[in-house]
């Protein structure tokens, strides 16, 4: 049975001991702030997990688990600023609380602390894990540079749109679960293949987390529905609904997608109906089940326990089965 609140529970507690106040305040509360201010700490808990199931241990993996989740918070304080995001989790974000300049210089910060958790690994668990990590955190800002540029184009393609999200979303999974196995000492194709499980996993759940934008349940989502909608956001079902909607829907979409009305609840009603009219929705869905399908078929061969296999299967059906 899964437990991953068990996971949560004890990953949290190690972060805590980890975090005694430090000088200069300035520096280092606004670090503090971001880390407890909640979240799934889907990362650190994949970390852990992958290191129990290839039977390292969870313990032997709380210090990638750390550097994973102080990355992750690293770049939602960087992206806050780009972003000019007044709340985070509701609340207020790093840069509001504090002013820009302190947004930067902590994150830069965290940075170099994610960096300095794998110092605490023996050589041949260092230098893999630090060339994952390296080669992720280089990825996550390549598909970060790559949402920004998709806000003035209007030529995305899908094979882009996957690719950002592959980068931006998907790395940073397959790496949580490779670093597991690094820690675990498990060979160089079981990595590979968690990986590969991971990162598909992670493409799914960002198509499902932009299809569950525009058609979830908003008091199960926990965000406004519509948002990715009022923000003209080129999400998997807006470029699949104008590659199978007829001219005059594509034409009414692309127009949608250029104005931002004060009230923008008709924007959000069209722009759905298209997405239901042309079948861009049901693809959609059909796009998530192809690619947590692929994901599971990566533990078919992987030379792991049935326990193992099974408590990773159940782990991505529950992640893949939330309300939509």
């Amino acid at each position: 049975m899964l437990d991953l609140d068990a996971y949560k529970t004890y990953f949290l507690s190690y972060m805590k001991a980890q975090l005694p106040q430090r000088e200069p305040r300035n520096l280092y509360e606004p670090i503090e702030y971001i880390l407890q201010l909640g979240g799934k700490r889907l990362r650190p808990v994949l970390v852990l997990m992958s290191a129990d199931i290839f039977g390292g241990g969870r313990e032997k993996a709380l210090d990638a688990a750390l550097a994973i989740e102080i990355f992750h918070n690293f770049s939602l304080v960087h992206d806050d600023i780009m972003d000019d995001a007044p709340l985070r989790r509701g609340k207020q974000t790093v840069h509001e609380k504090w002013d820009i300049n302190t947004g930067i210089l902590s994150g830069d910060a965290m940075l170099i602390n994610a960096y300095q958790l794998f110092e605490n690994y023996p050589a041949e668990h260092f230098k893999p894990l630090v060339k994952l990590f390296s080669k992720t955190s280089i990825e996550v800002c390549e598909g970060q540079q790559y949402d920004v540029d998709f806000e003035e184009r209007d030529d995305v393609t899908i094979a882009e749109y996957l690719k950002m999200i592959e980068f931006k979303t998907a790395v940073l999974v397959g790496a949580a679960l490779k670093m597991g196995a690094i820690v675990s000492d498990a060979s160089e194709e079981v990595q590979d293949t968690i990986y590969e499980f991971g990162r598909l996993l992670g493409i799914a759940f960002q198509i499902q987390d932009d299809f569950l934008d525009t058609f979830g349940d908003q008091a199960v989502f926990g965000k406004q529905i519509g948002g990715d909608i009022i923000e003209n956001k080129k999400t998997y079902l807006y470029l699949k609904a104008l590659e199978l909607a007829d001219s005059s829907s594509a034409d009414q979409l692309r127009h949608l997608y250029t104005i931002s009305p004060e009230e923008p609840l008709s924007k959000i009603e069209t722009a759905r109906q298209i997405f239901e009219d042309s079948g861009a929705r049901a693809a959609t869905t059909e796009k998530i089940k192809a690619y947590t399908e692929d994901a599971f078929k990566h533990l078919d061969h992987m030379p792991v326990s049935e326990k193992g296999k099974t408590f990773l299967k159940a782990f991505g059906t529950n992640l893949m089965n939330r309300d939509m």
